[in-house]
């Protein structure tokens, strides 16, 4: 594959997509206050409720602002109001769209960490995506020991410190973003497959161990999507281009 992804450019006034590309949209969860409402009101009255039953108002704004782009960036694909959009879930919960725009082929993912989301579009292909904000602290080899494959575990141990957080990040995007696709959520297990981990190494599916020829059926591309955030990209099949679209409100 190709890619822009080291560039978030600003989106032509109409949108095409093939099903050799791959568009991700990267957008601020902290936008001012009026956009904020206009988003809102483009939401479903369960996508309300589920904003109000999130406990802190930071929470409710992020899950607001994330699913408001969401239905806009849809919207101008589909040449539809963002309100217009219906969605239905896997038996996993994997989100997709419903109604007549099935027959579109479209298919996204959305993702987000601290005040940045991603949101990444194919047609006719599954895609998945994953975000982390590095600023957290967490105990990553206590993590990578308890979910992390064997291949990888060793990758991370061999690593000098400075750079092991990093790594810890770069392998846990890919592996989400890939079970994201996958579209089976966390019945398929972290530890069943391998990906590239060490800072700088293109992000690979290594192996897959439930069916060896699974892992030459999906691609994975690291993404910059800014500072102190680690990103990832796993899409079904090969030869697709990537760009990268930075979301701004049209109204």
């Amino acid at each position: 594959m190709t890619s822009l992804n080291h560039l978030w450019l600003p989106p032509p006034a109409e949108l095409t997509l093939s099903s050799a590309e791959i568009h991700v949209w990267r957008a601020s969860l902290d936008p001012a206050a009026s956009c904020i409402e206009r988003l809102q009101s483009s939401l479903s009255a369960d996508e309300r409720q589920r904003a109000a039953r999130f406990h802190f108002p930071r929470d409710r704004r992020r899950f607001t602002v994330a699913r408001g782009v969401l239905r806009d960036i849809l919207g101008r694909y589909l040449g539809v109001p963002p309100s217009a959009l219906a969605f239905c879930y896997s038996t996993y919960g994997k989100p997709a769209l419903a109604d007549v725009a099935v027959a579109t082929g479209l298919r996204f993912n959305v993702s987000h960490s601290h005040e940045m989301a991603l949101f990444a579009v194919a047609r006719g292909r599954e895609v998945g995506v994953d975000i982390e904000y590095l600023g957290r602290e967490i105990r990553a080899e206590e993590i990578a020991e308890r979910f992390f494959s064997a291949h990888e575990r060793a990758n991370l141990r061999a690593l000098p410190a400075e750079v092991k957080h990093q790594a810890f990040f770069n392998c846990w995007t890919r592996k989400e973003a890939y079970i994201k696709a996958h579209g089976e959520g966390l019945s398929l297990p972290l530890d069943q497959f391998d990906v590239t981990l060490a800072p700088g190494e293109p992000a690979v599916l290594l192996a897959t161990r439930s069916d060896p020829r699974e892992a030459l059926s999906w691609s994975l591309q690291a993404l910059t999507p800014g500072p102190d955030y680690v990103a990832a990209l796993a899409v079904e099949g090969q030869s697709w281009h990537l760009t990268c679209w930075q979301w701004r409100k049209t109204w």
